[in-house]
């Protein structure tokens, strides 16, 4: 979901600060399940966010790339509000903190199924950018990462043929199709290289390991002298574009890396083990 602004207080000061709720739900997940030190009051920060997310989480929203385009119910904001839930409601049982765990659990519940009824489209044969339409999104390409449903899901496979017949342009992915204006800007713009990564972790998940070696190699080769990227690559003039470096890009590179290492890559937000890989 768009980021808003909060206020925090450091030692009388007053600081602004950009806050995107499931994303903080699920950093300090993975955060307590590495056993970093908590802080007191981390929980109460917590239950405050989930507790505002409750009264929020189905208006509509400016989605993950904060379009200009007008408010809609952003599929891809429904999944992470899903994944706020899912989170607090895994770290309450686990380390016994104190939660309405049968309220969340109804919570999640409730998300999950709102997803897959409102935000699949029968004519697309896939999960679609918002609720009720049927233009597509590679943030969609998330959906297993953070473990909202299986890589092997068949919902998740025709999305992920979607995508790849709409939104694969001289291979690579598009984040949606700008003649759609849902971003409220002229159409047109680059390959965003971080859906594109998504796009290699996804086969690898699939055990498609050939397409994805042969993606996340063909992406290493757009990296400038120093091993940066862009946030875009525009194919035909073969160039970097965008904001440059892109932090986004280069974390989305280092999950590849481990899904193609056997690893559980920090990209994994799920924070399960990813599948082993298997040889295409």
């Amino acid at each position: 979901m768009g980021c808003e602004f909060v206020l925090v207080e450091k030692r009388g000061r007053v600081l602004w600060v950009t806050l995107n709720r499931p994303e903080v739900m699920n950093a300090l997940h993975h955060a307590r399940d590495a056993g970093l030190a908590s802080i007191p009051s981390a929980w109460s920060l917590q239950r405050n966010l989930v507790e505002h997310l409750e009264k929020i989480w189905e208006q509509p929203d400016e989605g993950i790339w904060e379009v200009r385009g007008g408010r809609r119910h952003f599929t891809f904001s429904k999944v992470m509000a899903w994944v706020a839930f899912e989170r607090a409601v895994r770290d309450a049982e686990k380390y016994g903190l104190d939660a309405p765990l049968e309220r969340w659990r109804g919570l999640c519940d409730k998300i999950h199924d709102t997803i897959c009824r409102e935000g699949f489209s029968k004519k697309k044969n896939a999960f679609t950018q918002s609720f009720g339409d049927d233009e597509l999104d590679a943030s969609l390409l998330m959906m297993p990462i953070v473990g909202f449903l299986p890589p092997d899901d068949p919902r998740i496979k025709s999305t992920i043929a979607a995508i790849e017949r709409e939104l694969v342009f001289d291979g690579f992915v598009a984040r949606y199709r700008t003649e759609s204006n849902v971003d409220g800007l002229p159409p047109g713009e680059g390959a965003f290289l971080p859906c594109s990564f998504w796009l290699a972790d996804n086969y690898a998940m699939q055990g498609r390991m050939r397409e994805a070696t042969a993606l996340f190699e063909r992406l290493l080769t757009l990296r400038n002298d120093v091993g940066l990227l862009a946030e875009e690559y525009d194919p035909r003039a073969k160039r970097l574009v965008g904001n440059f470096p892109q932090a986004f890009s280069h974390i989305a590179l280092l999950g590849t890396a481990f899904y193609l290492s056997g690893s559980t890559p920090v990209g994994n937000r799920s924070g399960k083990v990813a599948p082993a890989p298997v040889a295409a």
